[in-house]
């Protein structure tokens, strides 16, 4: 068995499906509470959401004498809405685009806080990279312009449409929220949609969607960061689509997994070593002696910042959010 065989085979479980029924290969459907957070300003949250909020679930419940209970209501039940996800629990190394991953949790948060603090996102369009289940990219439909949720495989990719779908009568974005191809690897712009070829798929580009991608100003991605190879095609396709049309910002929320290291003697985080290599901080000026430093300035994002919007998960220590731009080399 070669080296491919084997990644294909191999099992891994994000830790936000702890507690997911055990040994389930199939999809299975969970249910994330979005909530103001009691320190965030209402209005504007309101404003968003004020027809989307979920129902509240009660369940009847009697006590030790076989009256009846009441539920008592909290004082923030109608600030919040259920975005409901359909996702396998485990999956093989290169279908985890299958998972919900607690990356796109924390980007969904500094998403939903975004939007409920300020109008930056209004109207903009907007692209995810590697986008999976689509989570992040259904939150950003109810204010953008137009979002392409991007991905690779068939299999991700009808997921993530059908999760839109899922989703439209609370969030009303199936119209703003495209699904589409992109494989990083290949040359931008990909192929163009020209309905006369069978390979081409109801998630190929058409070519004012290609021009719509080049005048975006958002990018977003999360944690596409497990792999070297997978982080220099990130980003490739990432120096393409930046030092295109208008300006763009990437928002990125990685975990950092560490490893032991022979070389090293210890436990790294290699992956996030080779990320941080395709970035200088933002503040380090570039040396007129040395053209090679990166084209990327990235300014790490205190989280302390960020109120969690996600209930009922866990962010721990080890995700970072990234605010990264693109600086055009030197000719």
């Amino acid at each position: 068995m070669d080296g491919g065989d084997s990644m294909e085979e191999e099992q891994v479980m994000s830790e936000v499906h702890i507690g997911c029924p055990p040994h389930s290969t199939g999809p299975h459907i969970s249910r994330f509470t979005i909530s103001l957070p009691p320190e965030v300003e209402p209005s504007r949250y309101n404003e968003l959401f004020k027809a989307k909020a979920a129902a509240v679930h009660e369940f009847v419940t009697l006590d030790e004498d076989g009256d009846l209970v009441l539920p008592r209501r909290t004082k923030h039940s109608t600030q919040c809405f259920i975005v409901t996800i359909r996702h396998n629990i485990t999956s093989s190394i290169p279908s985890v685009g299958l998972q919900v991953w607690k990356a796109e949790l924390v980007l969904s948060d500094f998403v939903m806080h975004k939007m409920c603090t300020s109008s930056e996102f209004n109207g903009i369009v907007s692209l995810e990279l590697g986008a999976g289940t689509g989570l992040v990219g259904i939150l950003l439909g109810h204010v953008a312009q137009k979002v392409f949720l991007t991905d690779r495989g068939n299999e991700i990719l009808d997921n993530c449409a059908q999760n839109i779908h899922l989703n439209c009568g609370v969030l009303q974005c199936q119209g703003a929220v495209h699904v589409r191809e992109l494989n990083w690897v290949k040359p931008w712009p990909p192929d163009i949609f020209s309905g006369n070829s069978v390979s081409q798929t109801r998630h190929s580009w058409t070519s004012s969607e290609i021009e719509e991608v080049q005048r975006a100003s958002l990018l977003v991605a999360a944690d596409v960061i497990y792999s070297d190879d997978l982080t220099d095609a990130f980003f490739c396709i990432l120096e393409r689509l930046m030092s295109l049309g208008s300006e763009k910002v990437l928002y990125l929320a990685l975990e950092k997994r560490y490893n032991f290291s022979l070389n090293d003697l210890d436990v790294v985080a290699n992956g996030y070593s080779h990320f941080r290599s395709y970035m200088r901080e933002e503040g380090e000026r570039e040396s007129l002696e040395d053209g090679h430093l990166p084209c990327f300035v990235g300014k790490c994002i205190d989280l302390n910042g960020i109120p969690q919007y996600v209930r009922d998960y866990d962010r721990g220590s080890d995700v970072e959010l990234w605010q990264i731009k693109y600086s055009k080399r030197k000719s």
